[in-house]
């Protein structure tokens, strides 16, 4: 099939687009491209690794405990991010260290809400990933 759908970007509605842009700007995320207005209508952020976001201002008040979402996300320095976003005021989790992700993931939300947890994921867990993933290849053939 050649038609097909790619480049998700996880489309946020929150309150105040400039308050998330400097949230989110915090986790690496850059600003590329806004509506330009004052005060924002939307605005779309990048990270180095390809990751994407964007905000949508919201026409009514965001109810974070109605929101059914989570962006799950990845750093090489789980420890060092944390201690940045802690420094910077950020409420978040301590590293907990879950079956799932042995090598840490903390918990915090962003000004509207919306939960992230973010997880270790260095040179080793790549590697161990794309063993496993090879080998799955492997024994389905």
């Amino acid at each position: 099939m050649s038609a097909k759908a790619g480049y998700s970007t996880p489309l946020l509605h929150v309150a105040e687009i400039e308050k998330s842009i400097r949230f989110y700007e915090l986790l690496g995320f850059t600003t590329i491209d806004t509506d330009g207005c004052k005060p924002l209508g939307w605005a779309r952020l990048h990270c180095d690794d390809g990751s994407a976001v964007m905000f949508l201002r919201a026409e009514h008040p965001i109810d974070s405990s109605v929101q059914a979402f989570m962006l799950y996300l990845y750093t090489p320095d789980l420890a060092g991010l944390r201690e940045h976003l802690l420094a910077n005021g950020v409420k978040v989790s301590p590293i907990k260290y879950q079956e799932y992700m042995p090598s840490g993931e903390i918990n915090l939300a962003d000004p509207d809400g919306y939960k992230l947890e973010i997880a270790h994921w260095g040179k080793s867990e790549q590697e161990a990933w794309q063993q496993r993933i090879h080998a799955k290849a492997g024994s389905s053939s």
